[in-house]
């Protein structure tokens, strides 16, 4: 078996020292490591994105919108429960982690723990969802309606941030991007964390168009990968949207020799998920995907790509592995720690432009 098929492969020391506590101001102002052609780099950073890019290029930003998903409950034996809501289901309830959940029996009604001067809400506890270790939670006299639950977290909820991020972020705001408008999400789309709105004007300025994908960061996030053989690997399906305009925005793009830039690993596994499903070309979808981009990969859609730096041994390492090659990737990655790149949600960033990606996993022209 080849290497790049073997999960151990994708590991990389990284110290606890690198792993970002908190955002820089402005956003912009964040490293860029922009990956180049051959074996070489260079450092830069983000304010100093747009003179990378070029009149027609399309970025794709994933407009989802972090919900304040993290709840405390209370059990009637009095002992205290985290919840982390993640995805409403079909039948009115929501899907759900619960910590420590090994006592927590179906059946079983919690309390939320209330702010000052709000009344107590209660949530039962309907039953165990697969493997995942996730419960399925009915709120009594809430609507499950996305919207209606999104007000009631707002000031039930807290935002959930990544356990390695110890210290909160001040501003809840920081882990949202400027674009967020469709809630769903219990993670940042991170890359997207980077764009000020002054960016964004600087972006447009710069003749750069863009469009927006819904990609709601869902219980994958918290799924490490397992399996050494990485042809077993499975990835839990991702909830998707992409609108007929956004399509056409891709089309005429490309159409006009334009590329395809998408802003982080979610905007990608959107488009090439997508893709996958209709034979390589893009269709709009309301719906789910599922796929696991690693080496090998010929990506349809997407040209280049702005992304963080990732967890050792996760599917997004795969996926930018993908792009780079996997020896490449681990050697930037060593680069960038001697460097002193920050890692993870609100780290710094790395940008790899089409002329940086692997002959093999690039787009066909034409197809």
């Amino acid at each position: 078996m080849n290497q790049d098929d073997h999960l151990s492969s994708y590991d990389y020391t990284l110290p606890e020292a690198a792993v970002a506590q908190a955002p820089v101001e402005p956003r912009h102002s964040a490293r860029l490591l922009c990956v180049e052609p051959g074996a070489g780099w260079r450092d830069t950073t983000m304010a100093q994105w747009p003179t990378l890019l070029q009149p027609g290029d399309l970025l794709i930003l994933n407009d989802t919108r972090v919900l304040k998903a993290r709840l405390r409950a209370r059990r009637a034996s009095g002992g205290l429960v985290e919840l982390l809501l993640l995805e409403p289901q079909r039948n009115g309830a929501w899907l759900g982690l619960v910590k420590p959940g090994q006592r927590v029996r179906p059946g079983e009604r919690l309390q939320i723990q209330p702010p000052p001067g709000q009344p107590p809400v209660a949530v039962q506890v309907l039953e165990r969802h697969g493997e995942s270790g996730a419960r399925l939670l009915r709120f009594a006299a809430l609507s499950p309606e996305l919207e209606a639950m999104e007000q009631f977290l707002n000031t039930y909820g807290e935002m959930p941030l990544p356990p390695y991020i110890r210290s909160g972020c001040g501003d809840e705001q920081r882990y949202q991007t400027t674009y967020a408008s469709r809630p769903g999400a219990v993670a940042a789309p991170t890359a997207g964390l980077h764009l000020s709105k002054e960016l964004l004007e600087r972006l447009e300025a710069a003749g750069v168009a863009r469009a927006t994908i819904t990609l709601h960061v869902g219980l994958g996030t918290f799924q490490t990968l397992k399996t050494e053989d990485l042809s077993q690997v499975q990835l839990h399906s991702e909830r998707v949207e992409i609108s007929p305009a956004t399509v056409r925005a891709v089309q005429r793009a490309k159409a006009q020799g334009g590329r395809v830039l998408a802003v982080g690993t979610t905007s990608c596994r959107a488009l090439e998920g997508v893709a996958a499903l209709h034979g390589g070309q893009l269709q709009p979808c309301n719906g789910s995907v599922e796929l696991c981009i690693r080496p090998g990969f010929r990506f349809r859609v997407m040209d280049g790509l702005l992304t963080n730096f990732h967890l050792p041994r996760s599917s997004l390492l795969l996926l930018v592995s993908a792009l780079v090659g996997r020896q490449r990737l681990l050697t930037l990655y060593q680069e960038a720690l001697a460097q002193g790149y920050r890692f993870y949600s609100f780290g710094d960033a790395m940008w790899i432009p089409p002329e940086a990606v692997l002959s093999s996993a690039m787009p066909k022209r034409g197809a």
